[in-house]
């Protein structure tokens, strides 16, 4: 096999019984999978998670998760069976995949750091020699325009990606801005399930890693972008 199929979706907020998943060699969950961010909540999203197909599974917290900040050791538990990722990498088939939960402070959610220093030591974390780059928030000034048109992404995330040139980055986070495009060697995508009315209608991204790191990532699958609030 020359290439991984990755099949990427973020921000179900309690809806992965409504979302058809694709199949594929990984699965990847770009956090708030959860609602209110109770541990019922969670349980049910990952063992849903768990019930699908794909050899790998990996999952990210969100704002929404916040029992994965409050109560991480009932986290533990619940992640068997899945690669659950918070400032750590994990190595399949050779390639590195790196996640990270934080996203700027936006109304005390989980997971909220300050611009700026506070945050800026998170992404210093990442090493340069990452393939897939998972965050829940998206870096500014791509895929991060809420309905407002404000431009809300992290100013140090962008500045990590030119830094590691990842040849995927996937996130989630900002409904409203469901989509992906490439720059400068790096897919950006954001995954966002839900529309920015919380209901569960924008298709999981499917995308094909070749195994030769050389190689770009390419976009195979993304539905359109629903705008409905």
């Amino acid at each position: 096999m020359s290439s991984l199929r990755v099949v990427i979706v973020s921000d179900t907020h309690g809806f992965h019984d409504q979302v058809e998943i694709p199949e594929g060699d990984i699965l990847i969950h770009a956090g708030d999978g959860c609602s209110r961010g109770t541990l019922d909540e969670a349980a049910a999203w990952l063992d849903a998670l768990r019930r699908l197909p794909h050899a790998h599974k990996l999952v990210i917290a969100g704002n929404h998760d916040r029992c994965f900040e409050t109560t991480p050791q009932s986290i533990r538990g619940l992640t068997k069976g899945l690669t659950y990722l918070q400032d750590s990498e994990v190595t399949i088939a050779g390639l590195r995949f790196w996640g990270a939960p934080w996203q700027p402070w936006f109304l005390s959610w989980a997971f909220n750091l300050q611009r700026g220093a506070p945050i800026a030591q998170k992404w210093a974390l990442i090493p340069d020699d990452i393939d897939v780059l998972i965050t829940h928030g998206p870096p500014a000034g791509i895929l991060d325009e809420t309905w407002d048109t404000r431009s809300v992404g992290c100013e140090d995330l962008l500045r990590v990606t030119q830094r590691i040139r990842p040849r995927l980055h996937v996130f989630g986070h900002i409904h409203e801005s469901y989509g992906a495009l490439e720059r400068e060697g790096t897919l950006f995508v954001n995954a966002s399930t839900c529309t920015l009315g919380y209901q569960p209608r924008q298709a999981p991204v499917i995308v094909d890693l070749p195994r030769d790191r050389t190689k770009p990532a390419s976009l195979i699958h993304i539905g359109p972008r629903v705008s409905t609030r």
